[in-house]
């Protein structure tokens, strides 16, 4: 962004491809998709083509080279249309970006090619069935037996899990807490690798959820990311980014239904007026609108400041994404209040939105634990 608080022209034209995409591939589908809880992996291959599967990764990696503001952007645009697809492509890039930031040249050679391009999807593992805030409490095993390490143990919630192609796993390689973690990636065609039947949700319908299971699953030690040890680190250093993407696709959800919502009032008529006339409707969209730019300011100011590394970038992303995500869910949830009884019927987008955004104030870290880092990092100073 300019000191002016404006986009530049290279990030305009990158939000225009982005909203062109969305309005020609996703808009028109997600709700067949949502229904049918249907994958739609040719459209992120499609996206992947456009260079949406390697966002911030280095050109020399295959990837953009882009930055995490434009990186919210392309998220934002494309969650106009679908929430759940848009948040997909951000755990592909999470999973991509930590193989290539951290990864030894010959992991990088093996997985990347394939997966700049979306060519092969690949999922981030790390939450499990008794350890999802306090995430360095997992329990998932890696033991080295030679060259290989045998894995046991469950990932749970995993998005893409049983579809995708590779899976960017923590697991546990020593005895102490945080440091005694790894990052390994598995092959889905590795013995000892099966995945549990898909979850029930309330919403992302367009993005399959279910365990990962390791029963002594044997994995080259190749396939590890940097050191043994560093996998925590290495988790943590993607989610600042995870967490400004989370909070993007509800900015794009949020713009949707504002939009569906001044729309829908405009038309529909009440009392021989139109139900945007009256004064009520009028200040609701009013506070919608402030709400949804308040949250959108602060994201890019945080996405700058995870670009340039500043000192405080993690606090900024935690603080984004707890307002973007929260402002994000009660503005979709007055949209569907404006629409009355419609709002309440598959027939219009905003029962969908309304499922779909619930999930981020919970996915990358709640937002209890959001206020939780905010708070650290204040009485630190």
């Amino acid at each position: 962004m300019t000191p002016q608080f404006d986009l530049t022209g290279d990030q305009r034209e990158i939000q225009e491809l982005a909203r062109r995409f969305t309005a020609d591939r996703i808009t028109p589908f997600a709700a067949e998709w949502d229904e049918k809880h249907q994958y739609p992996v040719d459209v992120w291959k499609a996206a992947g083509e456009l260079g949406f599967g390697a966002i911030y990764l280095s050109e020399e990696d295959g990837g953009i080279g882009l930055g995490r503001l434009e990186a919210a952007l392309i998220m934002e645009a494309m969650a106009y249309g679908c929430p759940a697809t848009s948040a997909y492509i951000s755990i592909h890039n999470m999973a991509t970006w930590m193989i290539a930031r951290f990864g030894g040249q010959e992991l990088k050679d093996r997985f990347l090619p394939q997966l700049v391009g979306m060519e092969k999807i690949a999922s981030y593992c790390l939450t499990e069935p008794g350890s999802g805030s306090d995430a360095a409490a997992l329990k998932a095993t890696a033991r080295r037996d030679g060259d290989h390490y045998v894995l046991n143990g469950t990932k749970q919630f995993i998005s893409g899990a049983g579809y995708n192609d590779l899976y960017v796993c923590m697991v546990r390689t020593g005895d102490e807490k945080a440091h005694g973690i790894s990052c390994i990636v598995v092959e889905k065609d590795t013995p000892g690798l099966s995945f549990g039947a898909p979850e029930r949700k309330l919403g992302w319908n367009a993005s399959p959820t279910a365990q990962v299971i390791f029963e002594d699953c044997r994995v080259p030690v190749e396939n590890r990311v940097g050191a043994e040890g560093d996998g925590f680190r290495f988790a943590m250093a993607g989610l600042d980014g995870g967490r400004l993407n989370i909070g993007a696709c509800s900015l794009g959800g949020a713009q949707r239904c504002l939009d569906e919502a001044v729309a829908y009032t405009k038309e529909r008529q009440q009392f021989g007026r139109a139900v945007a006339d009256f004064q009520n409707t009028q200040f609701t969209l009013a506070d919608m609108a402030t709400d949804l730019e308040a949250a959108r300011a602060l994201l890019y100011m945080a996405a700058a400041k995870v670009t340039a590394n500043a000192p405080d970038k993690t606090k900024f992303a935690a603080m984004a994404k707890r307002l973007a995500t929260d402002s994000g869910s009660s503005i979709v949830d007055r949209a569907l209040q404006l629409h009355g009884g419609y709002g309440y019927l598959m027939d219009y987008p905003i029962e969908r939105f309304w499922r779909d955004l619930r999930v981020h104030s919970i996915l990358e870290g709640t937002n209890q634990v959001m206020r939780m880092i905010i708070g650290r990092e204040l009485t630190r100073q």
